[in-house]
């Protein structure tokens, strides 16, 4: 309770909106590595509100008296970085007329914030690291050494790992600025958030122009939660500010604000092809039936090659009508004989016997593997098949509709699971 009264006080106090358990935890932990010294790494996608936590650390610590400044590392052209970050001697390169003090110097005793910290050039790495460890640092073309005393908190929105396997970003730097490493969540992970920083937006903006703020209709509350936002906050802001300025009505259908969410955003979750309407199928049902048409391609196209390999033709009744004119259509290598219910492969005349001898075990292996792999869906393929046969009172054809599958694979699916076809 003490903890909660704690980060509703910090939200106050910084302007942070928001109850999201992923946005608490971030804020916990922020309040506790405050008091300290410790160097924090922030992550998160850009507009998530890196920013707004660096300055809630320098808030709550014993530095908040001393200056604060904000670097944007990707902001800052190579050449002229190190200069910037760690001041210069008149003379070191054309264009310095005068010392010049750095950042790391005039916050001394105060906090930097090291925003984009994947897009420092591994020479200021190098640099940033000794000021990490000694609190050390040489002004560009001098040699004399000066001491700071600063706080960095460095923020960043790629996978820092990745870089420095890439090479792009150095190792023993990386372990040194993930000291404490704090998770800002992306706003669609917020869930009702959305709305409470919408309000606030609207509303913030109708106060500064002298006009009436927007409300939300329901549908239009639903569709802003299930928008994904890639931009974050500083999107959802941009789109609050245009529908309050722009749209007369002050009740926003979600028709209207469908006009400002890029279509190819608008949610990310996949398309189900061939719903028709009336159906009512669960996100958990919606996940089974894509691993159920997975399966099936991956165990159709280990039938073919099998096959393939083994100098056969193959019957096309034992794949997928649709797996199989997917594969005719996109693949040159096979063809269908007018007059012949078998399909047979161009290339088989290029796979030699003895390789096909060598593998067969193999094969065969890998077939089994896909049966033993396969019975873990089994299960929740044969409860689905079950339940779009009641819903759509054991009539196949509309069965086979609502599961997105031909009716000839939905008897087949009922004879290999013993599904009674029966009404109760």
């Amino acid at each position: 309770m003490e903890n909660t009264r704690e980060i509703q006080d910090v939200k106050n106090r910084f302007g942070i909106i928001g109850n999201a358990p992923a946005l608490n935890y971030a804020l916990s932990v922020a309040i506790q590595v405050a008091p300290t010294d410790l160097t924090v790494l922030i992550n998160g996608e850009s507009g998530s509100g890196k920013e707004s936590f660096s300055k809630i650390i320098h808030g709550l610590s014993n530095r908040r008296r001393g200056p604060f400044i904000a670097i944007n590392c990707g902001a800052i052209p190579e050449g002229t970085i190190d200069s910037e970050l760690f001041g210069h001697v008149k003379g070191s390169f054309t264009g310095a007329v005068d010392d010049r003090k750095g950042y790391f110097e005039t916050t001394n005793q105060g906090t930097i914030f090291l925003d984009e910290i994947g897009e420092m050039p591994l020479g200021t790495q190098a640099r940033l690291l000794r000021v990490l460890e000694n609190g050390e640092y040489i002004p560009v073309g001098s040699s004399a050494v000066r001491k700071t005393d600063v706080r960095v908190v460095a923020a960043t929105n790629v996978d820092l790992m990745s870089a420095v396997e890439n090479g792009k970003f150095r190792e023993d730097l990386y372990y040194r600025l993930n000291t404490v490493p704090i998770k800002v969540p992306p706003l669609r992970d917020r869930g009702f958030d959305i709305e409470l920083l919408f309000l606030k937006f609207t509303t913030d903006f109708a106060e500064k122009n002298r006009i009436q703020p927007v409300e939300l209709a329901e549908d239009a509350r639903i569709m802003l939660r299930s928008f994904r936002f890639p931009g974050n906050i500083r999107q959802l802001k941009n789109i609050a500010e245009q529908i309050t300025l722009l749209e007369p009505d002050r009740l926003i259908s979600g028709t209207v604000l469908s006009k400002y969410l890029p279509k190819e955003q608008a949610s990310g979750l996949p398309a189900l092809l061939n719903m028709k309407e009336g159906q009512d199928f669960s996100e958990r049902e919606l996940l089974y039936k894509v691993l159920f048409d997975m399966k099936k391609d991956v165990t159709d196209l280990k039938r073919l090659v099998y096959s393939m390999m083994s100098g056969n033709a193959v019957d096309k009744d034992s794949v997928s009508p649709e797996f199989f004119h997917e594969v005719a259509t996109e693949t040159p290598m096979l063809y269908a004989h007018p007059d012949s219910s078998l399909y047979s492969p161009f290339s088989t005349s290029t796979l030699k016997i003895d390789d096909v001898q060598r593998n067969n075990e193999d094969i065969e292996d890998i077939t089994h593997e896909t049966d033993e792999d396969s019975l873990s869906l089994e299960k929740n393929e044969k409860e689905m098949i079950i339940k779009a046969l009641r819903k759509s009172n054991f009539k196949r054809k509309y069965a086979a509709q609502s599961l997105g599958i031909s009716e000839r694979t939905l008897y087949r699916k009922i004879k290999q699971y013993d599904i009674t076809d029966e009404k109760p």
